[in-house]
């Protein structure tokens, strides 16, 4: 029996990633509170707010294989989530400048049914140019960035902000690590291929 696939998530980022795989699936809305606890660290919460993601979408629909995902901005162990505006978005990039940053992107897969669940997290070390305030402004009316953890599309524009990127999984800063997904999917017996 294949199962069906939901994306816990109202991202349009995530649900462009997951169609790379050519899988048919659904999004559901996983309506979580996304604050954060307190003294939680940046990889921490991701990883949670993904498995939360996951597991609520998963019990409205026990018998399909749920992917839920978060990511947070880590600069020296502080989150930066999405700004939402205009205000925040400036003042995230002018703290972002000439900084190494650590984009935390996790997924959690989770069927009730068959009692599987797994959740795994990637790391993208990113290091932002120098930026003075012209070249904020100028990128933030260019792309408007402010649905996008660190307001930065690095998909997009944003890529002229960047001095380098590391990750082992390059789809994870975008929003959704497609290589941990995969795996994880081949071992909830989806066969990709």
């Amino acid at each position: 029996m294949q199962r069906s696939i939901i994306l816990a998530s109202t991202s349009t980022y995530r649900k462009q990633l997951l169609e790379r795989l050519r899988l048919p699936f659904d999004v559901h809305s996983p309506e979580v509170d996304e604050t954060p606890r307190p003294a939680e660290q940046p990889a921490n919460l991701a990883l949670r707010l993904a498995k939360e993601k996951a597991a609520a979408v998963a019990h409205r629909y026990p018998e399909s294989i749920v992917i839920g995902s978060d990511q947070v901005a880590d600069l020296a162990g502080e989150a930066f989530g999405k700004p939402g505006n205009h205000a925040r978005a400036t003042e995230q990039l002018r703290r972002m400048s000439g900084q190494t940053l650590i984009f935390q992107t996790a997924v959690a897969i989770r069927c009730v049914a068959t009692g599987f669940h797994q959740s795994d997290i990637a790391a993208v070390r990113v290091v932002f140019r120098t930026l003075t305030d012209e070249a904020i402004e100028s990128y933030l009316r260019s792309e408007r960035p402010y649905d996008c953890a660190g307001s930065a599309k690095s998909e997009g524009f944003g890529i002229a902000l960047l001095d380098r990127i590391d990750s082992d999984d390059p789809t994870a800063l975008v929003g959704l690590p497609l290589i941990r997904t995969a795996r994880m999917l081949r071992a909830a017996g989806i066969d990709l291929l």
